[in-house]
């Protein structure tokens, strides 16, 4: 007994991460990490601002009544087809950060992020197709290099931190997403609020014409390239990063260079025999992603992380995505006739801003300053019933909340699901694919959850988008069919978030334990030995 118990110890280098006191360079990860997450979250999110003062620009009718906008087709693709280049960057930069290594792929996505971010706002032709065209083209090439970061960022950070404050810095990693929505809308303020002193111009209805600067053209470019500045800040930083020990122990196999890079920067002193030690302790069982071992082992969790960051991103994405349509719905933000295009895009940047601030950082922070305390798996379970709580309390009463008077309190209701998405299943289904698949296959595996969460995300933004819609046809929108409108939609949300509770069941809680616990790690080595009969991992 007391033999098997000192076998399935963790070898002793990685013991060493596991119990490593939380270091400076701890702090300098999360940063040049969440730089990447934070410009993530403001290249996906920006578009949703802009896509208004776009429809503006290139589709409006000569002598209509109401300003342009997008058409249907083209309106889902501008706002979707990042999230596609993301899902297929999710699959491929995941399987490729286990083949290549986390360092040598972290570099590559976000040099993709610099350029296309860039491009983007540089969209050639002066023609609608061409420019939207152009625009689709760049941004799903920029949503490829985002979906590289998921499974990367997350795989370093679970890799360099120890067991007992793991789950706070993989969340602060995550956590700067709140910045980058907070920020994107800050930008907008600023740009539009420039233009608007430089270039007034009346609202649509008195001058549809003189209501659209010229210069407007350069306002929704220069906030699309802004995404290139936080990310191109930060790609020295990402250059000098060494591999992660646990990558180089028990994936790349090079016991010397693990030793010298964990005493380089995390000051912890390790032998190259130590890590040899370790190395050798986990060549006996390799078992791969499609084997019965693993279905045995990670089968239900890989489907518990599937399933909710799946219909997590269906209600979260449909929710950031859309907020413009919602508070136009419950009338927070004017008609548009009644303002000029920048007033319009002012207006929705401020209002999406508030929303940032109240609801979404906060409760990126309060996970991070307590999902150590409370675990992921309650974290998660509690985000769930609480967003599910919220959408129904906006849903059933909706006659009340759009009725003049009352639209404070939908923006409050409406707050307090963002803050329970991120202070819940928004920032735990980032987490804990990152620690319970075994070394080789980690980053592979928190890629697919990532990718399930983007066809949620897909769904949200492209259902969504018909859905909402007013189910009076006279009321829908220009070019969209009639919907089921805002309130039946948030009972489907709702319906969703629900079936994200029952989900969480699947996934173990892994609060103080270390990642080669978690992913059965410490057992695969004594696998070839006389204990057949062990129970398998949590």
């Amino acid at each position: 007994m007391a033999n098997q118990q000192q076998q399935n110890q963790p070898p002793e280098v990685l013991n060493a991460l596991d119990v490593a006191k939380t270091q400076w360079y701890h702090f300098t990860a999360i940063i040049v990490a969440g730089m990447g997450f934070f410009t993530d979250a403001y290249d996906l999110f920006c578009i949703s601002l802009v896509t208004k003062l776009i429809g503006r620009i290139y589709y409006t009718i000569p002598g209509s009544a109401t300003p342009g906008s997008l058409p249907p087709t083209v309106s889902a693709a501008v706002n979707g087809v990042a999230f596609v280049g993301t899902l297929s960057g999710q699959l491929f930069f995941g399987w490729l950060g286990d083949k290549m290594g986390r360092k040598k792929v972290y570099g590559m996505t976000l040099m993709m992020m610099v350029l296309c971010s860039l491009a983007s706002g540089l969209s050639f032709g002066h023609t609608p197709r061409s420019v939207m065209t152009t625009l689709c083209f760049f941004r799903f090439w920029l949503g490829f290099g985002i979906g590289g970061d998921y499974p990367l960022s997350a795989t370093i950070m679970s890799e360099y931190a120890n067991k007992k404050t793991r789950g706070a810095f993989i969340a602060a990693v995550f956590a700067m997403q709140g910045f980058g929505i907070l920020v994107g809308g800050l930008v907008a303020i600023v740009i539009s609020s420039i233009f608007r002193s430089q270039f007034p111009s009346p609202a649509y209805a008195v001058d549809p014409v003189a209501s659209l600067p010229p210069q407007a053209d350069y306002v929704w470019r220069i906030i699309l390239m802004f995404g290139a500045v936080p990310a191109g800040l930060t790609f020295y930083s990402r250059a000098k990063m060494p591999e992660t020990a646990r990558y180089t122990v028990l994936v790349a196999k090079d016991a010397k260079k693990a030793a010298a890079d964990m005493s380089k920067v995390l000051q912890v002193e390790v032998t190259e025999e130590q890590a040899a030690a370790a190395n050798d302790s986990k060549e006996k069982t390799q078992y791969g992603l499609f084997s019965s071992e693993f279905l045995r082992r990670h089968g239900k969790h890989l489907l518990g992380t599937t399933t909710t960051w799946l219909l997590l991103d269906i209600a979260f994405y449909s929710q950031n995505l859309f907020q413009k349509d919602i508070f136009s719905a419950i009338g927070w933000i004017p008609k548009a006739s009644t303002m000029s295009a920048l007033d319009e895009l002012y207006k929705i940047a401020r209002a999406q801003t508030l929303i940032a601030l109240c609801g979404t950082v906060p409760g990126y922070w309060f996970t991070v300053t307590f999902i150590d305390i409370i675990g992921r798996f309650y974290i998660q379970l509690a985000g769930f019933l609480m967003m599910s709580i919220f959408m129904l309390g906006l849903a059933i009463p909706y006659q009340h909340w759009i009725t003049p008077g009352n639209h404070i309190g939908f923006i409050i209701m409406y707050a307090f699901t963002f803050f329970f998405a991120n202070f819940g299943p928004n920032s735990t289904t980032f987490i804990v694919p990152a620690e319970i698949f075994p070394a080789r296959l980690r980053s592979t595996c928190h890629g697919i959850s990532a990718a399930s969460g983007k066809v949620g995300a897909i769904i949200g933004s492209f259902g969504f988008l018909y859905l909402a819609q007013n189910p009076d046809p006279a009321k829908a929108n220009h070019g969209y069919p009639p919907g089921i409108g805002v309130r039946n939609s948030l009972f489907l949300l709702a319906a969703c978030n629900i079936l994200g509770f029952v989900c969480t069941f699947l996934i173990p809680e892994t609060k103080g334990k270390s990642l080669e616990e978690m992913s059965g790690e410490n057992e695969e080595e004594n696998s070839n030995g006389a204990c057949n009969n062990r129970r398998l991992p949590v």
